[in-house]
């Protein structure tokens, strides 16, 4: 199984962008999907999540600015980040908590290899 990141690069202050990442790997169906990020020098931090059903949840700083979704029948989650501030500078990482292969057969905590994202003037 692979997860592909997608979307990342450098934008100005105030500006935008859509990250994407999609599963591969004979998927039959994948719980939460979430994207985290990780500045330099600190810890990897939780910044949207969404459920198969739908439910989201988001990091506080990014509220009301970035949007997560996904195509559960393509197995991609999306990441519109609006407004993007200088500190929201950091490589973004795709996560699938629990990716199922059959009713029985799955694998836990599964992520892409990354996309930076940088916000600066």
């Amino acid at each position: 199984v692979q997860l592909q990141a997608s979307g990342g690069g450098l934008v100005r202050p105030g500006g935008f962008l859509k990250l994407s990442c999609a599963a591969f790997g004979g998927i039959v169906r994948i719980d939460n999907m979430a994207w985290y990020r990780q500045a330099p020098g600190k810890q990897r931090e939780l910044v949207a999540l969404m459920s198969e059903e739908g439910n989201s949840k988001y990091e506080d700083s990014v509220k009301g600015r970035f949007s997560i979704s996904r195509d559960n029948a393509r197995n991609i989650v999306y990441l519109q980040m609006n407004r993007l501030r200088p500190e929201d500078t950091a490589v973004y990482y795709c996560n699938a908590g629990k990716i199922y292969f059959s009713s029985s057969y799955y694998l836990n905590d599964i992520w892409g290899q990354g996309t930076q994202v940088t916000v600066s003037s």
